[in-house]
């Protein structure tokens, strides 16, 4: 059974002056991050035409704001609970509109490489904080509930709203647009949020440990970074000794926090059987949902011949869903319970990804959206739930560090399932056979094959196109089989880990 408030916090749940306004600046945040996580993906063949970046570099482009903002979660949500989560929202959220500039403008490879790795250190201050401060802000357990939900809406919705406005930009734009977009939304969530967001911060923090800082950096980066690289080259002694590594930082960091009078993350927290079941059921839906995120817009581009901006407005159906189901789910977990509410999400989700299994290269949008649709809604019920289980396990004043932890594990489960289920998809694509005259490098990708085809006769073209396409579409039915079977097992997960477990019904 979780902890509930305690007592003192249980009397003051009185409902705060402007809370939904100040609402609306935090999940600007949250929109923010998410858009960002997601609009790059377009822009990349744009900014490869300009910048002219080796293939490591172009990777490194693409993967350093997630490695950065993974590391430093924790110490960032850690942070905020020590000096004010107000300011350190505002603070990032300042740097992350001046970071946007440089990343726009920016002229070399190397350039936009630090101006990546510098959005993810500003980004992961905004996440971690701007759920504490909803946990300080709504005292009152359903109006919390109905707030996670709003904010957990708001970032289904940004992966969505990122690849329709980067579609809408690029076509319209030069590349550095896809970064401009965040000055305007920086602005207006400073100037309001200086005026309605309350400061809050753990009265009694402790010092803020720069070595288990260190630790945690380098034991998120290096576990991501090796997880990545042994989808794409194979398991070899680099990328062994660099998860060795990371292991070896992570259990350091652990047992620092073991024997630590304050520690950065009170590790007690595991302890508790709603707080590490919300936890394990985030990271295996994410891990068994990223391999269709990551692959999808490939299918519907390179697959079905979708333009970029038709092939964002293709997965609108999982956010709408997602919003839809984030608003009700604190009041459908309550009305039922909250495992019933988690584990039939995940289930959901697990049956929509089976579905896919059954995907062509000409199958019909109504499907697709269909079970697009259905994922949504899935996984708007149990990220809502889960979140607010989460927020509700904790002290308030560890708010910051329990928010980040809950952010880490998204990080993690999309870095192991875009490596373990993108080397499903991969192994089964390379193995295609190709016709006769195919140039080299077709087997690396799908997008490889569509370019090579495009300088071939048009028999051999259609030919290296249908072996290829054929292939890259059994690889999405592999995946697509495992990540079912990832949210089937989270379902169960969630079942037993969860039982018992209630959400707050008064203040």
């Amino acid at each position: 059974m979780t902890s509930t408030l305690q007592p003192a916090q249980a009397t003051g749940a009185v409902k705060r002056p402007g809370r939904w306004l100040a609402l609306s600046v935090l999940v600007l945040a949250v929109l923010l991050v998410a858009v960002d996580a997601t609009v790059l993906g377009l822009a990349t063949p744009y900014i490869s035409e300009d910048l002219h970046p080796s293939g490591t570099q172009l990777l490194w482009i693409g993967d350093v704001y997630s490695f950065v903002i993974a590391g430093l979660l924790v110490s960032m949500g850690s942070l905020g609970d020590r000096i004010g989560r107000k300011r350190i929202l505002l603070g990032g959220a300042m740097a992350f509109g001046a970071l946007s500039v440089l990343g726009a403008y920016a002229t070399t490879p190397e350039m936009m490489i630090l101006a990546r790795a510098l959005l993810g250190v500003a980004g992961a201050t905004l996440m971690p904080a701007t759920l504490a401060l909803i946990r300080n802000i709504f005292h009152d357990p359903r109006e919390r509930s109905l707030a996670v939900g709003i904010w957990g809406a708001t970032a289904s919705a940004g992966t969505a709203v990122g690849p329709i406005a980067g579609g809408f930009l690029l076509e319209h734009f030069w590349w550095g647009s896809v970064f401009l977009i965040n000055l305007p939304v920086m602005a207006v969530l400073v100037l309001v949020g200086i005026r309605t967001l309350p400061e809050s911060r753990n009265p009694h923090p402790g010092p803020w440990d720069l070595g288990s800082v260190l630790l945690s950096l380098v034991g998120m980066i290096a576990l991501v970074y090796a997880v990545k690289e042994a989808a794409t080259h194979g398991l070899t002694g680099t990328t062994l000794g660099t998860g060795l590594l990371g292991a070896a930082a992570l259990y350091g960091f652990v047992h620092r926090q073991l024997t630590m009078p304050v520690p950065l993350l009170d590790m007690r927290l595991f302890r508790r059987r709603g707080f590490s079941g919300a936890v394990l059921a985030d990271l295996l839906t994410v891990l068994g949902m990223s391999g269709l995120v990551f692959f999808l817009s490939q299918y519907l581009q390179l697959v079905q011949g979708r333009r970029p901006f038709e092939a964002g407005l293709a997965e609108l159906p999982a956010a709408v869903g997602a919003v839809a189901a984030g608003l009700v789910a604190g009041r459908t977990a309550r009305r039922f319970s909250v495992r019933t509410v988690v584990s039939g999400g995940l289930a959901a989700v697990g049956m929509a990804l089976a579905a896919l299994t059954a995907l062509g290269q000409s199958t019909g949008y109504p499907v697709l959206g269909a079970a697009l649709l259905v994922v949504g809604v899935g996984a708007g019920f149990s990220f809502t739930v889960t979140a607010d289980v989460i927020l509700s396990s904790v002290p308030k004043d560890q708010a910051g560090a329990a928010s980040a932890v809950s952010e880490t594990a998204y990080e993690l489960g999309a870095a192991l399932g875009i490596a373990l289920l993108g080397s499903i998809v991969t192994g089964a694509y390379r193995d295609f056979p190709a016709p006769a005259g195919t140039p080299a490098g077709t087997h690396e990708s799908l997008g490889a094959a569509v370019e090579a085809a495009a300088h071939l006769p048009p028999h051999q073209a259609d030919a290296l196109l249908t072996a290829a396409r054929e292939a890259f579409v059994h690889g999405l039915h592999l995946a697509s089989g495992a990540g079912a079977a990832v949210l089937l097992a989270a379902s169960a997960v969630a079942w037993f880990l969860l039982k018992d477990q209630k959400l707050e019904s008064t203040g």
